[in-house]
């Protein structure tokens, strides 16, 4: 059987962060794991006890002048980009990283290999309250996701989607 690792305490040292920009607010209990890989720009707004998992092998950046909601978990397995001058609600999920199907029915699905997919949120987003994004996802610049929707394809840029799964329901332009 896998034995587990625990990845730390989460505990905030900006010193340890990959990169960390001017004005960033980190609200009480936000946890960052992995802060080597966790790139912030400026004036970012992280809401309390949201998780921020930098990946050992992947990076999550996170654009100037974006704000994050409290309850948030940012995963940056395969790699997470949100773009400047974005809003991620209260309580949004982003994981790129799935189980690889296919492997031994009688073994445990949690040890089941793993595969990474990147997430980019571009610029100029709005995220709503309590969505899930997928990886392999690209949201385009200036698109809006509704309250709940679970993104599983990408959208182009000046769309709103909504929905399980999400589907673009019209154009902003």
């Amino acid at each position: 059987m896998k034995q587990w690792k625990s990845e730390g305490s989460g505990e905030i040292d900006r010193k340890r962060l990959g990169s960390c920009g001017d004005n960033v607010i980190l609200e009480d209990g936000v946890r960052i794991f992995h802060p080597e890989n966790v790139h912030f720009g400026d004036n970012v707004y992280i809401g309390h006890d949201t998780i921020v998992k930098g990946y050992y092998k992947h990076e999550l950046r996170i654009g100037s002048h974006s704000w994050i909601g409290p309850n948030c978990f940012l995963h940056g397995a395969g790699g997470l980009h949100i773009g400047e001058y974005s809003g991620i609600g209260p309580a949004v999920r982003i994981h790129g990283a799935a189980h690889i199907e296919g492997g031994n029915p009688k073994e445990a699905t949690v040890f089941a290999p793993l595969k990474y997919s990147p997430i980019k949120i571009e610029q100029n987003c709005n995220i709503g309250i309590g969505a899930t994004i997928l990886g392999g996802v690209t949201i385009g610049a200036h698109s809006k996701v509704g309250a709940g929707a679970v993104v599983t394809r990408s959208m182009p840029p000046y769309s709103v989607a909504v929905g399980i799964p999400a589907k673009v329901i019209r154009s902003r332009i």
